[in-house]
Protein backbone atom coordinates (compact mmCIF):
# COMPACT_ATOMS: atom_id res chain seq x y z
CA UNK A 1 0.00 0.00 0.00
CA UNK A 2 1.32 3.38 -0.99
CA UNK A 3 0.26 6.52 0.65
CA UNK A 4 0.94 10.51 -0.76
CA UNK A 5 -0.27 13.39 -0.02
CA UNK A 6 -1.19 16.44 -2.32
CA UNK A 7 -0.93 14.73 -5.73
CA UNK A 8 -2.70 16.38 -8.69
CA UNK A 9 -4.85 13.73 -10.60
CA UNK A 10 -4.50 15.30 -13.77
CA UNK A 11 -2.51 12.33 -15.15
CA UNK A 12 -5.39 9.59 -13.64
CA UNK A 13 -8.09 11.59 -15.15
CA UNK A 14 -8.78 11.09 -19.36
CA UNK A 15 -9.95 14.39 -19.11
CA UNK A 16 -6.61 15.59 -18.33
CA UNK A 17 -8.77 18.21 -15.86
CA UNK A 18 -6.39 19.50 -12.49
CA UNK A 19 -7.72 18.36 -9.58
CA UNK A 20 -5.39 18.15 -5.97
CA UNK A 21 -5.61 15.09 -4.33
CA UNK A 22 -5.19 15.69 -0.11
CA UNK A 23 -4.20 12.05 0.14
CA UNK A 24 -4.40 9.77 -3.06
CA UNK A 25 -3.55 5.94 -1.54
CA UNK A 26 -2.50 3.34 -4.20
CA UNK A 27 -4.10 -0.42 -3.58
CA UNK A 28 -2.65 -3.49 -5.45
CA UNK A 29 -4.17 -6.17 -3.62
CA UNK A 30 -6.85 -7.64 -1.95
CA UNK A 31 -4.71 -7.69 1.74
CA UNK A 32 -4.06 -3.91 1.10
CA UNK A 33 -7.99 -3.06 1.37
CA UNK A 34 -8.53 -5.14 4.32
CA UNK A 35 -5.75 -3.33 5.69
CA UNK A 36 -6.83 -0.11 5.13
CA UNK A 37 -10.47 -0.12 6.19
CA UNK A 38 -9.07 -2.52 9.07
CA UNK A 39 -6.84 0.22 10.34
CA UNK A 40 -9.92 2.16 10.94
CA UNK A 41 -8.76 5.04 7.98
CA UNK A 42 -11.27 7.36 6.70
CA UNK A 43 -13.75 6.57 4.34
CA UNK A 44 -12.35 7.22 1.01
CA UNK A 45 -13.86 10.31 -1.67
CA UNK A 46 -13.35 8.58 -4.43
CA UNK A 47 -12.37 5.36 -5.49
CA UNK A 48 -10.33 6.18 -8.84
CA UNK A 49 -10.03 3.22 -11.37
CA UNK A 50 -8.53 4.48 -14.90
CA UNK A 51 -10.54 7.66 -14.57
CA UNK A 52 -12.08 7.57 -18.15
CA UNK A 53 -15.86 8.18 -16.94
CA UNK A 54 -14.68 10.96 -14.40
CA UNK A 55 -15.26 14.99 -14.75
CA UNK A 56 -13.24 16.31 -11.74
CA UNK A 57 -14.82 19.75 -10.85
CA UNK A 58 -12.64 20.45 -7.87
CA UNK A 59 -9.97 19.63 -5.18
CA UNK A 60 -10.60 16.48 -3.11
CA UNK A 61 -10.22 16.44 0.61
CA UNK A 62 -9.61 13.14 2.57
CA UNK A 63 -8.50 9.96 0.46
CA UNK A 64 -8.86 8.90 -3.10
CA UNK A 65 -7.72 5.04 -3.52
CA UNK A 66 -6.41 4.16 -6.62
CA UNK A 67 -7.06 0.65 -7.60
CA UNK A 68 -4.47 -1.18 -8.91
CA UNK A 69 -5.40 -4.68 -8.51
CA UNK A 70 -3.96 -6.76 -11.49
CA UNK A 71 -4.30 -10.13 -13.02
CA UNK A 72 -6.25 -12.51 -15.95
CA UNK A 73 -6.64 -15.72 -14.73
CA UNK A 74 -8.65 -18.66 -16.26
CA UNK A 75 -10.88 -20.08 -13.26
CA UNK A 76 -13.07 -22.59 -15.04
CA UNK A 77 -14.09 -24.01 -18.21
CA UNK A 78 -17.02 -26.24 -19.97
CA UNK A 79 -17.83 -27.12 -23.33
CA UNK A 80 -18.47 -24.07 -24.50
CA UNK A 81 -17.55 -21.60 -22.09
CA UNK A 82 -13.94 -20.27 -20.54
CA UNK A 83 -14.33 -18.30 -17.31
CA UNK A 84 -11.70 -15.16 -16.86
CA UNK A 85 -11.09 -13.84 -13.50
CA UNK A 86 -9.50 -10.39 -14.19
CA UNK A 87 -8.36 -8.18 -11.44
CA UNK A 88 -9.88 -5.00 -11.22
CA UNK A 89 -7.49 -2.58 -12.08
CA UNK A 90 -6.07 -4.20 -15.66
CA UNK A 91 -6.58 -1.76 -17.67
CA UNK A 92 -9.62 -2.89 -19.98
CA UNK A 93 -8.63 -2.42 -24.00
CA UNK A 94 -5.39 -4.47 -22.90
CA UNK A 95 -7.83 -7.42 -20.97
CA UNK A 96 -9.72 -7.40 -24.91
CA UNK A 97 -6.86 -7.17 -26.14
CA UNK A 98 -5.54 -10.72 -24.80
CA UNK A 99 -8.47 -12.48 -24.75
CA UNK A 100 -8.91 -12.08 -28.90
CA UNK A 101 -4.98 -13.53 -28.52
CA UNK A 102 -6.69 -17.01 -26.81
CA UNK A 103 -9.99 -16.82 -29.25
CA UNK A 104 -11.86 -16.13 -26.36
CA UNK A 105 -14.98 -14.26 -27.74
CA UNK A 106 -17.78 -12.18 -26.86
CA UNK A 107 -16.01 -8.58 -25.70
CA UNK A 108 -14.14 -8.10 -29.38
CA UNK A 109 -17.25 -5.31 -29.93
CA UNK A 110 -15.83 -3.77 -26.95
CA UNK A 111 -12.08 -2.80 -28.21
CA UNK A 112 -10.62 0.16 -27.43
CA UNK A 113 -13.25 1.57 -24.34
CA UNK A 114 -11.19 3.51 -22.11
CA UNK A 115 -11.07 2.47 -18.50
CA UNK A 116 -10.07 -0.34 -16.04
CA UNK A 117 -12.35 -3.77 -15.73
CA UNK A 118 -13.43 -2.77 -12.40
CA UNK A 119 -15.25 0.01 -13.76
CA UNK A 120 -16.89 -2.09 -16.65
CA UNK A 121 -19.68 -3.98 -14.58
CA UNK A 122 -20.56 -0.45 -12.52
CA UNK A 123 -21.18 0.94 -15.64
CA UNK A 124 -22.49 -1.59 -18.02
CA UNK A 125 -20.00 -0.82 -20.59
CA UNK A 126 -21.01 -1.43 -24.07
CA UNK A 127 -20.56 -0.37 -27.87
CA UNK A 128 -22.01 -1.91 -31.12
CA UNK A 129 -24.76 -4.25 -29.78
CA UNK A 130 -22.68 -5.89 -26.98
CA UNK A 131 -23.04 -4.96 -22.93
CA UNK A 132 -21.23 -6.42 -20.18
CA UNK A 133 -24.18 -8.04 -18.65
CA UNK A 134 -23.63 -10.56 -21.65
CA UNK A 135 -20.62 -12.12 -20.71
CA UNK A 136 -20.56 -11.30 -17.37
CA UNK A 137 -20.16 -13.79 -14.84
CA UNK A 138 -19.51 -12.98 -10.97
CA UNK A 139 -18.03 -10.18 -9.00
CA UNK A 140 -16.49 -9.68 -6.03
CA UNK A 141 -16.54 -6.85 -4.25
CA UNK A 142 -15.30 -5.45 -0.82
CA UNK A 143 -18.42 -3.68 1.24
CA UNK A 144 -16.97 -1.17 3.21
CA UNK A 145 -19.85 -0.96 5.68
CA UNK A 146 -19.88 -4.67 7.35
CA UNK A 147 -15.29 -5.22 5.95
CA UNK A 148 -16.20 -7.96 4.00
CA UNK A 149 -15.62 -9.81 0.58
CA UNK A 150 -19.01 -10.60 -1.41
CA UNK A 151 -19.87 -12.46 -4.62
CA UNK A 152 -22.06 -10.50 -7.12
CA UNK A 153 -23.91 -12.55 -9.47
CA UNK A 154 -25.37 -11.21 -12.31
CA UNK A 155 -29.10 -10.54 -11.12
CA UNK A 156 -27.60 -8.89 -8.03
CA UNK A 157 -25.95 -6.33 -10.21
CA UNK A 158 -29.28 -4.92 -11.25
CA UNK A 159 -28.06 -4.20 -14.71
CA UNK A 160 -29.43 -1.61 -16.97
CA UNK A 161 -28.46 0.58 -19.91
CA UNK A 162 -24.98 2.37 -18.35
CA UNK A 163 -26.55 1.09 -15.01
CA UNK A 164 -25.74 -1.07 -12.09
CA UNK A 165 -26.42 -1.92 -8.41
CA UNK A 166 -22.94 -0.15 -7.62
CA UNK A 167 -23.90 3.34 -8.85
CA UNK A 168 -27.15 3.54 -7.10
CA UNK A 169 -27.85 1.43 -3.27
CA UNK A 170 -23.83 0.27 -3.21
CA UNK A 171 -22.86 3.87 -4.35
CA UNK A 172 -19.64 4.32 -1.93
CA UNK A 173 -20.49 1.21 -0.23
CA UNK A 174 -18.85 -1.12 -2.40
CA UNK A 175 -15.28 -1.62 -3.94
CA UNK A 176 -15.14 -3.94 -6.87
CA UNK A 177 -11.60 -5.94 -6.36
CA UNK A 178 -12.50 -8.57 -9.45
CA UNK A 179 -14.22 -9.23 -12.00
CA UNK A 180 -15.15 -12.81 -13.76
CA UNK A 181 -15.86 -13.36 -17.39
CA UNK A 182 -17.93 -16.03 -19.08
CA UNK A 183 -16.30 -16.03 -22.84
CA UNK A 184 -16.71 -18.38 -25.46
CA UNK A 185 -15.45 -20.91 -27.18
CA UNK A 186 -16.91 -20.78 -30.48
CA UNK A 187 -17.92 -16.97 -31.51
CA UNK A 188 -20.85 -15.66 -32.36
CA UNK A 189 -20.65 -12.63 -34.58
CA UNK A 190 -21.76 -9.55 -34.25
CA UNK A 191 -21.63 -6.91 -36.90
CA UNK A 192 -25.37 -5.69 -37.88
CA UNK A 193 -25.07 -2.52 -35.33
CA UNK A 194 -23.06 0.67 -36.37
CA UNK A 195 -21.41 0.83 -39.05
CA UNK A 196 -19.29 -2.27 -38.20
CA UNK A 197 -20.28 -3.97 -41.71
CA UNK A 198 -19.35 -1.26 -43.71
CA UNK A 199 -16.08 -1.07 -42.28
CA UNK A 200 -15.33 -4.87 -42.52
CA UNK A 201 -15.88 -4.72 -46.49
CA UNK A 202 -13.77 -1.78 -46.75
CA UNK A 203 -11.22 -3.64 -44.94
CA UNK A 204 -11.50 -5.92 -47.44
CA UNK A 205 -11.83 -9.03 -44.63
CA UNK A 206 -13.07 -12.18 -46.46
CA UNK A 207 -13.47 -14.35 -43.30
CA UNK A 208 -14.54 -13.39 -40.38
CA UNK A 209 -13.06 -13.56 -37.38
CA UNK A 210 -12.99 -11.64 -33.35
CA UNK A 211 -10.11 -10.04 -34.54
CA UNK A 212 -11.19 -8.97 -37.45
CA UNK A 213 -14.28 -6.87 -35.85
CA UNK A 214 -12.26 -5.94 -33.31
CA UNK A 215 -9.42 -3.99 -35.85
CA UNK A 216 -13.15 -2.69 -37.85
CA UNK A 217 -14.30 -1.69 -34.25
CA UNK A 218 -10.91 0.31 -33.49
CA UNK A 219 -10.75 1.46 -37.14
CA UNK A 220 -14.17 3.06 -36.39
CA UNK A 221 -13.71 5.08 -32.75
CA UNK A 222 -10.25 5.90 -34.14
CA UNK A 223 -12.08 7.60 -36.96
CA UNK A 224 -14.91 9.68 -34.72
CA UNK A 225 -13.51 9.84 -31.09
CA UNK A 226 -10.24 11.81 -30.13
CA UNK A 227 -7.30 9.68 -28.30
CA UNK A 228 -7.52 11.34 -24.63
CA UNK A 229 -3.68 11.47 -24.74
CA UNK A 230 -3.82 14.08 -27.23
CA UNK A 231 -7.38 15.86 -26.66
CA UNK A 232 -8.88 15.50 -23.03
CA UNK A 233 -12.64 13.18 -22.79
CA UNK A 234 -14.50 10.93 -21.63
CA UNK A 235 -15.63 9.28 -24.00
CA UNK A 236 -19.72 9.46 -24.59
CA UNK A 237 -20.29 12.16 -22.19
CA UNK A 238 -24.24 11.53 -22.27
CA UNK A 239 -26.09 8.45 -22.77
CA UNK A 240 -28.46 8.11 -25.61
CA UNK A 241 -32.15 8.98 -23.94
CA UNK A 242 -35.04 6.51 -24.47
CA UNK A 243 -38.48 8.07 -24.74
CA UNK A 244 -41.97 6.20 -25.87
CA UNK A 245 -42.36 5.60 -29.34
CA UNK A 246 -45.38 8.70 -29.37
CA UNK A 247 -43.02 10.85 -28.76
CA UNK A 248 -40.20 9.25 -31.13
CA UNK A 249 -42.95 9.67 -34.10
CA UNK A 250 -44.17 13.59 -33.17
CA UNK A 251 -40.31 13.76 -33.34
CA UNK A 252 -39.49 12.18 -36.67
CA UNK A 253 -42.65 14.04 -37.99
CA UNK A 254 -40.53 17.20 -37.39
CA UNK A 255 -37.23 15.98 -38.12
CA UNK A 256 -37.10 13.03 -40.35
CA UNK A 257 -33.94 12.57 -40.39
CA UNK A 258 -33.61 12.06 -36.65
CA UNK A 259 -31.71 9.01 -35.50
CA UNK A 260 -33.52 6.17 -33.20
CA UNK A 261 -33.45 2.28 -32.21
CA UNK A 262 -35.73 0.14 -30.92
CA UNK A 263 -35.39 -0.28 -27.02
CA UNK A 264 -37.82 -2.75 -26.48
CA UNK A 265 -41.77 -3.11 -27.79
CA UNK A 266 -42.76 0.61 -26.54
CA UNK A 267 -39.88 2.57 -26.54
CA UNK A 268 -37.11 3.95 -28.75
CA UNK A 269 -33.18 4.92 -28.07
CA UNK A 270 -32.26 8.26 -29.88
CA UNK A 271 -28.79 9.21 -30.77
CA UNK A 272 -27.58 11.80 -28.43
CA UNK A 273 -24.99 12.22 -30.27
CA UNK A 274 -27.60 13.42 -33.62
CA UNK A 275 -29.64 15.85 -30.73
CA UNK A 276 -26.62 17.75 -29.65
CA UNK A 277 -25.25 18.19 -33.02
CA UNK A 278 -28.60 19.46 -34.41
CA UNK A 279 -28.89 21.78 -31.59
CA UNK A 280 -25.72 23.49 -33.31
CA UNK A 281 -22.78 22.50 -31.10
CA UNK A 282 -21.10 19.74 -32.60
CA UNK A 283 -17.43 21.57 -33.20
CA UNK A 284 -18.07 24.62 -30.68
CA UNK A 285 -15.10 25.92 -29.25
CA UNK A 286 -15.44 28.03 -26.29
CA UNK A 287 -11.59 28.57 -25.51
CA UNK A 288 -10.03 25.99 -23.93
CA UNK A 289 -12.75 23.62 -24.28
CA UNK A 290 -15.44 22.55 -26.37
CA UNK A 291 -18.01 19.95 -28.22
CA UNK A 292 -15.30 17.81 -30.46
CA UNK A 293 -15.73 18.59 -34.37
CA UNK A 294 -15.80 14.93 -35.25
CA UNK A 295 -18.42 13.34 -32.64
CA UNK A 296 -20.64 15.86 -30.39
CA UNK A 297 -21.15 13.43 -27.83
CA UNK A 298 -18.08 14.04 -27.15
CA UNK A 299 -16.74 17.20 -24.58
CA UNK A 300 -12.96 17.88 -24.66
CA UNK A 301 -10.27 19.67 -22.95
CA UNK A 302 -8.33 21.13 -25.07
CA UNK A 303 -5.41 22.11 -22.48
CA UNK A 304 -6.05 24.13 -19.32
CA UNK A 305 -9.68 23.24 -19.14
CA UNK A 306 -11.46 23.68 -15.68
CA UNK A 307 -13.53 20.98 -14.57
CA UNK A 308 -16.59 23.65 -13.61
CA UNK A 309 -16.59 24.86 -17.10
CA UNK A 310 -17.08 21.53 -18.73
CA UNK A 311 -19.80 20.63 -16.48
CA UNK A 312 -21.66 24.21 -17.10
CA UNK A 313 -21.19 23.32 -21.06
CA UNK A 314 -23.06 19.99 -20.20
CA UNK A 315 -26.01 22.18 -18.53
CA UNK A 316 -26.10 24.60 -20.82
CA UNK A 317 -26.63 21.80 -23.65
CA UNK A 318 -29.02 19.97 -21.44
CA UNK A 319 -30.96 22.96 -21.30
CA UNK A 320 -31.45 23.03 -25.12
CA UNK A 321 -31.68 19.56 -26.09
CA UNK A 322 -34.97 19.91 -23.67
CA UNK A 323 -36.02 23.16 -24.82
CA UNK A 324 -35.70 21.83 -28.65
CA UNK A 325 -36.88 18.55 -28.30
CA UNK A 326 -38.54 18.18 -24.89
CA UNK A 327 -36.08 15.12 -24.21
CA UNK A 328 -34.23 15.50 -21.15
CA UNK A 329 -30.19 14.00 -21.34
CA UNK A 330 -28.28 12.04 -18.77
CA UNK A 331 -24.70 12.27 -18.54
CA UNK A 332 -22.81 8.89 -18.37
CA UNK A 333 -19.96 10.42 -17.00
CA UNK A 334 -19.54 10.67 -12.61
CA UNK A 335 -19.22 14.21 -12.07
CA UNK A 336 -17.14 14.94 -8.74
Amino acid sequence: MNISHNVNLQTYNTFGLSSVAERLVRLESREHIREYFEADEPQPSLVLGGGSNLLLTKDISGTVLKMELAGIKVVNEDQDHVYVKVGAGEVWHSFVMHAIQQGWAGIENLSLIPGSVGAAPMQNIGAYGVEIKQVFHELEAYLTHDRSFQTFGLDDCSFGYRESVFKHALKNKAIITSVTFRLNKRPAFNTSYGAIEAELEKMGVRELSIKAISDAVIHIRQSKLPDPKEIGNSGSFFKNPVIDKEHFQKLKAEFPEVVGYPAGKEHMKVAAGWLIENAGFKGQRFGNYGVHERQALVLVNYGGAKGEDVFQLSETIIKKIDQRFSIKLHREVNVI
